[in-house]
């Protein structure tokens, strides 16, 4: 299974449009020791030209500018991309379906509190369905698998089965009551086996949670918050973390201490918010994060597990 990190940022990107807390002002001054980020978008595929995401990013149109493999092929109206799964409804995790409205055919895999909040109760998300074909929605459940496989079934699929983190929903769609798929984590298996996992969102390390990423080949986690009053001290007002549905990387109760005996192969923070001090790799937070075995997941990353 092929890996592509197209963006590892929490929503807003870094730097952040409207921010200049200490990292947005000195990576926009150029005196930053860190890379900028777009917002978090992974594209995989089992055989290099068949590709889904996971998530639409709205930084997905030059992502896609920036990943020939996700380039069209051939003819007026083409794509490489056969499908997105969608995780939850926060707007930086679904934004960028209405940059793929051209009348490409292709499937959106979400839960179906998910596609009510996007076919039933937002009229733009409509114009992915203008012709009969145009977007194909999938309906998926926690605890149950599916398979991403390519339109033609050639190439083999790649295994899914959704866990359900969070019944948090976003903002905008508050109004929705009690289902626990608010939040969705992924777990991807490709055909040789290998294993990954896609936890951009983490209110909760459980010991369920721990056993699945006990087992993984590749974990891709919640990095957006290094503490729990990161936004507070920096604003002066704002939510803990936790109360955002983000367990925090750092102090106690954080996931470096909560996994500190996780024998992952690979390991990477993912979905970072533009606060967050590990980003520095100068700090003694990347340090920290470094010298556990955890990585920062950067734009353009490609990876083959």
């Amino acid at each position: 299974m092929q890996v592509k990190i197209l963006g590892s940022a929490a929503g807003g990107a870094f730097p952040q449009w409207n921010c200049s807390c200490p990292n947005c002002h000195a990576v926009r001054g150029g005196q930053f020791q860190g890379k900028a980020r777009s917002q978090s978008q992974v594209a995989v595929s089992n055989d290099g030209e068949s590709w889904f995401l996971l998530g639409a990013s709205p930084d997905l149109r030059s992502q896609i500018e920036g990943s020939p493999e996700l380039h069209p092929r051939l003819g007026t109206r083409s794509s490489p991309i056969s499908g997105v799964v969608l995780a939850s409804a926060d707007l930086d995790h679904v934004l960028g379906l209405l940059l793929l409205r051209e009348l490409q055919p292709f499937r959106v895999h979400a839960a179906e509190s998910v596609i009510n909040i996007l076919r039933n109760d937002n009229s733009m998300f409509r114009m992915l369905n203008r012709v009969p074909d145009q977007v194909d929605w999938r309906t998926i459940q926690a605890g149950q698998s599916f398979t991403l496989d390519s339109p033609t079934g050639d190439g083999g699929a790649i295994g899914c089965r959704a866990i359900a983190v969070s019944s948090c929903y976003p903002a905008y769609a508050s109004q929705v009551q009690g289902a626990q798929e608010a939040v969705l984590g992924l777990i991807l298996t490709a055909s040789s086996g290998a294993s990954l996992g896609f936890f951009p969102q983490v209110a909760e390390v459980t010991s369920e949670l721990k056993s699945i990423f006990a087992t993984l080949d590749c974990l891709l986690l919640d990095g957006t918050f290094w503490s729990d009053d990161e936004l507070i001290r920096l604003q002066g007002s704002g939510q803990h973390a936790v109360e955002m549905g983000h367990v925090p990387v750092g102090g106690e109760g954080g996931t470096l201490q909560q996994l500190a005996g996780l024998s992952t192969p690979r390991k990477m923070y993912i979905h970072i918010n533009n606060t967050n001090p590990m980003l520095n790799e100068a700090s003694a937070e990347y340090r920290a994060v470094r010298d556990a075995g955890w990585e920062l997941a950067e734009d353009g990353c490609h990876f083959t597990l």
